[in-house]
């Protein structure tokens, strides 16, 4: 049985938005039982969609990251956010491979065109911005190297892990992730959910050798 997280949503504690929120709850646990999903967890807020720093939607994107369910159940997409909140969210939910569910499609959403070029744009902006950085490092690199660096005698235990193959994963999105006041066991969660199998200590130690590239070309 697949696992959902149903969002509830008002913007204000009147008590007609008291009831709104109640009614949604209810509905979207009609629909998950009608279509034999298991609903995992209801978070329910009172804020604007405007607003993208909610508690409940953390909770719901560290729920969705660490694999606790990939479903969303929604209302309808403004429920989710309005705005340049909603497109965000509904980006990072993608990156998630996360499907989202509303009543008010009786089914998976279905994005308005206008929302689809935008996912579109800043999807492809993402990807050229990765392309450029991880093209500004691997350049950062080949300098560094022509003038004495060397990344070998920055590795720390290096005879406990003679032999062994390093794990390929994004450090661009690491350092993404890390400016984003996010710790190294969330990153790894992250990047589980992503497709790369790595621990938070591998992600410690390659965010730490890639500071210690930064620095020293600074230095250089």
């Amino acid at each position: 049985m697949t696992k959902a997280i149903i969002y509830c949503r008002v913007s204000t504690d009147k008590h007609t938005q008291e009831t709104s929120i109640v009614r949604q709850q209810e509905e979207l646990q009609s629909f998950a039982d009608r279509f034999q999903i298991e609903t995992i967890k209801v978070i329910k807020e009172k804020q604007s969609g405007y607003e993208i720093e909610r508690p409940g939607v953390f909770e719901m994107l560290d729920d969705f990251q660490n694999e606790k369910a990939d479903i969303l159940l929604l209302q309808d997409e403004t429920r989710l956010g309005r705005g340049n909140t909603k497109i965000a969210l509904l980006h990072q939910l993608s990156k998630l491979n996360i499907t989202i569910y509303t009543l008010s499609h009786n089914g998976e959403l279905q994005l308005s065109e206008g929302d689809s070029m935008v996912l579109q744009i800043v999807s492809i902006v993402e990807e050229y911005q990765r392309k450029l950085h991880n093209a500004k490092i691997k350049r950062g690199m080949k300098k560094a190297i022509t003038n004495g660096y060397q990344p070998a005698n920055n590795l720390s235990n290096q005879h406990l892990a003679h032999g062994r193959e390093r794990k390929k994963f994004p450090i661009d999105e690491v350092v993404r992730l890390k400016s984003n006041n996010l710790t190294f066991k969330e990153i790894a969660s992250v990047l589980k959910g992503m497709g790369y199998d790595v621990s938070k200590a591998t992600v410690h130690r390659r965010y730490q050798e890639f500071q210690s590239l930064e620095n020293s070309q600074k230095n250089n």
